[in-house]
């Protein structure tokens, strides 16, 4: 139905950035909202920040100040820019469409922040 394809992870050193890019594919009518989230080792998916399709976003105390999520609704793409990044920021980052209010994930990219 829908495909999500992420890229922009990597390997950085603290305080480095990292731009992050999701863009979707397939059967796509209406996008109801999107966003990003995030699995460090050892603890569950969180919510980093999201994307409302009535133009409000939502960021995570940790990440607020530090991380901005935007979109290119042309392309279909949901950005996560990451700056000021710390080690323990290091995860797994997956992005989630709603498309019809179904949810699809991507297959995430690692963000590996060293001190």
């Amino acid at each position: 139905q829908v495909q999500l394809v992420e890229s922009g992870g990597g390997l950085v050193q603290t305080g480095g950035s990292l731009r992050l890019s999701c863009a979707a594919s397939g059967s796509i009518s209406s996008i109801n909202a999107m966003g990003w989230y995030r699995r460090a080792p050892g603890k569950q998916r969180e919510l980093v920040a999201t994307f409302i399709s009535g133009g409000s976003t939502n960021y995570a105390e940790a990440v607020r100040g530090r991380f901005t999520i935007s979109r290119d609704n042309a392309k279909n793409t949901v950005y996560l820019q990451m700056n000021s990044l710390k080690p323990e920021d290091t995860a797994v980052y997956y992005c989630k469409v709603l498309v019809l209010w179904v949810a699809y994930w991507g297959q995430g990219t690692q963000v590996t922040v060293s001190s």
